[in-house]
């Protein structure tokens, strides 16, 4: 089965490309924009070379994994742009939701559950399943924003800051075009909650219900220092923040995030 457009997203008049194999799809996105490509429009592999993640990681997607990145052209600022990941990381939630679902009632097992992981990743069971990324650049008067998800459909990586583990591991058997095509019906109901930012405040609500550590022990390493305390919120801009043993509640805007037991390991 080939990658297709959810019967949503097909109506919502999104395009898509498809490649069999590809560096980067963010970097595709990219490239489509400058060349005059306005959107919306997917672009998506299930094997994927040369991807980039948070801080320049590597972002290899092996032959079955997802790699999806999705490009919005847009008439908003870059600090409003940064707030439709976390309508990405609800979209991929729901998507998740639904094929899992679908799968143990084909198989009459259990399906796992999923949080969601400031600032943009998805976890099951405390290892991280899906790491969700944004690019933007200004093309004329308007942002070309492409926001690129990649999921552990077969396989996961090994060594990462945080433990990672694949849908199959899980016990969850789908393809990643089963996957994409729900993740994209998903991304037209919650992008149109976001509403290029004006629907902040109701994403903000889903996404904190949803949330993985709220109100735990949290330490985040932002590349210069390490923050740690109480995950109390976000605010209304998406940062985190952090409510110190002082009583201070501190806004954290980018960084890695460590949970409980795990979180003295990213203050070492």
């Amino acid at each position: 089965m080939g990658f297709a457009l959810g019967p949503r997203a097909l109506s919502a008049g999104y395009k898509l490309a498809a490649f069999d194999r590809t560096g980067s799809t963010n970097t595709e996105a990219i490239a489509h924009a400058r060349g005059g490509e306005r959107g919306p429009m997917w672009f998506v592999t299930s094997e994927q070379t040369a991807g980039r993640g948070r801080r320049q990681r590597s972002w290899i997607a092996p032959r079955g994994n997802l790699a999806a990145s999705v490009l919005e052209v847009l008439d908003i600022a870059p600090a409003v742009a940064a707030t439709i990941g976390f309508a990405a990381g609800l979209a991929e939630e729901a998507a998740l939701e639904k094929v899992s679902l679908e799968a143990a009632l084909r198989l009459g097992e259990g399906r796992p559950r999923y949080a969601l992981k400031w600032p943009n990743d998805v976890l099951a069971g405390g290892r991280k399943l899906v790491g969700i990324g944004l690019e933007a650049e200004a093309i004329g008067d308007r942002l070309a924003v492409v926001v690129g998800i990649g999921t552990n459909v077969v396989a996961a990586p090994e060594g990462t800051p945080t433990p990672a583990v694949s849908l199959a591991a899980l016990g969850v058997q789908i393809s990643a075009e089963e996957l994409f095509a729900a993740l994209s019906d998903a991304w037209v109901e919650f992008r149109g909650i976001w509403d290029n930012g004006r629907g902040f405040a109701e994403i903000r609500k889903l996404w904190l219900e949803r949330a993985a550590g709220l109100g735990a022990r949290v330490a985040i390493n932002t590349g210069t220092m390490t923050l740690e305390g109480i995950f109390d919120t976000i605010d209304d801009t998406g940062c985190l923040i952090v409510r110190t043993t002082d009583g201070r509640r501190l806004p954290v805007a980018a960084g890695e995030v460590f949970f409980g037991s795990a979180a003295s390991v990213g203050a070492a």
